[in-house]
């Protein structure tokens, strides 16, 4: 299902929104606004990402987050083992 969208207003440099412009005429782009919603998504993603890794970063150098790894790794080594007989040689 489609999500639902709504109407907001930005303030661009008129170069820029110019070059839109000129693209979206030129039909290398789908419009001006497929555009700017394309990039503040690539940018949202880049930053979710960013937020990610440091997550990750803070998670490997903390004491509890690799007990409960290890537990888990420990937890989980017969079915591992066991799935790995199963599984077929490449």
């Amino acid at each position: 299902m489609k999500e639902k969208q709504k109407k907001a207003t930005f303030t661009l440099p008129e170069s820029l929104l110019n070059k839109l412009r000129i693209y979206a005429d030129e039909e290398k782009i789908p419009s001006a606004n497929a555009a700017v919603r394309e990039a503040i998504e690539q940018y949202i993603t880049a930053l979710e990402e960013e937020e990610f890794a440091r997550e990750m970063d803070k998670a490997a150098n903390d004491p509890e987050f690799i007990k409960d790894i290890e537990e888990a790794e420990k937890d989980f080594a017969y079915a591992d083992a066991e799935m790995s007989r199963r599984m077929p040689k490449w």
